[in-house]
């Protein structure tokens, strides 16, 4: 499989005409004022007047190259701008409020929510185009950077379109649900993670005292705020409601994030377009083979590339004629 995946990739790039082959131009370090500091990010223009995609990062401590402190290395979303600029394609990659660049934006970056990086979004979208003279601007969203994507694009203004990679089809409450039930090492604390889950569902904060080991250490009363509010979005519904052009991009290797998922968000929206990429996981890279194992290998594996046909579905998608 990885053979043919390889073989693929080799005839495209033998088919590229020499100037798109070139090295990808530079990104350019930009800022827009936040909440009690400047948010910064890449931009990367090659043209002017080619399609810009706003690349919004997923969860936890992902900067604006992809990676994060739990494994993910070699920068997926920073290879996958470099990959659009050569196609032509713009990309603006930023940094979530409080962290890495963008630090100086609010003092905890664990008190947070959705509806706050739903705003850092819409900030981004104005300043790109006031910057850069364009009518509007793609957002790409990345895993929990979807459902971020999806409640800023709620607000048609100022946005050409939606692609959602690897974003989640369900609301987080239904996955913990899932993800606690189904595996039988939770079984000494399940009761009290789903009384938990509840909790948040109905809005309310619970006392981590009164959780079962290891519970009080992975949900601690700061991050609680930020999980109460994206248990209140339902990311197909937000599809649904979508009044811009919508592509869900899913691999089928994926561990985190399932093709059901992508089904999910798709079907929600008669219009939208759907694309399974082969073989590509959570991280966008190609997985030597199936199963777990294979899959997370591609995390800190630096020396892969996103996987092309990830780049030509957004490359097609952004630049189509509508």
């Amino acid at each position: 499989m990885i053979g043919k995946s390889f073989c693929a990739a080799t005839l495209l790039l033998a088919a590229v005409p020499a100037a798109l082959a070139q090295d990808a131009p530079a990104g350019v370090e930009i800022t827009v004022p936040g909440p009690e500091g400047n948010l910064a990010g890449t931009l990367i223009d090659p043209d002017p007047k080619a399609p810009l995609l706003l690349i919004v990062p997923g969860s936890g401590p992902t900067d604006r190259d992809g990676n994060n402190r739990y494994g993910v290395a070699g920068g997926p979303y920073r290879q996958l701008a470099e990959a659009l600029a050569k196609r032509g394609v713009a990309t603006l990659r930023i940094d979530k409020r409080g962290m890495f660049g963008s630090k100086a934006a609010v003092a905890d970056p664990t008190r947070v929510t959705i509806t706050d990086y739903a705003a850092d979004t819409r900030a981004w979208i104005d300043a790109a185009r006031q910057r850069t003279g364009r009518a509007c601007v793609w957002l790409g969203g990345h895993s929990e950077g979807g459902l971020v994507e999806l409640v800023a694009a709620q607000n048609p203004q100022g946005v050409c379109g939606v692609v959602l990679i690897g974003a989640a089809g369900r609301p987080l409450a239904t996955i913990m649900r899932e993800q606690f039930r189904g595996n039988p090492g939770n079984a000494p604390f399940l009761d009290s993670a789903l009384g938990m889950i509840d909790a948040f569902e109905a809005g309310k904060h619970v006392d981590p005292a009164t959780l079962v080991p290891p519970l009080p250490q992975l949900f601690p009363e700061r991050v609680q705020d930020f999980l109460i509010d994206e248990f209140r979005y339902d990311p197909p519904k937000l599809a649904a409601a979508l009044k811009v052009p919508l592509l869900v991009v899913q691999g089928d290797r994926d561990v985190q994030i399932n093709p059901g998922d992508a089904q999910a968000l798709a079907g929600a929206n008669p219009a939208a377009k759907r694309a399974i990429i082969p073989d590509m996981t959570h991280v966008l890279r190609i997985a030597a083979g199936e199963g777990f194992a294979a899959s997370t290998a591609t995390y800190g594996n630096a020396a892969l590339p996103v996987a092309p046909a990830l780049v030509d579905a957004v490359a097609g998608f952004v630049t189509a004629k509508r």
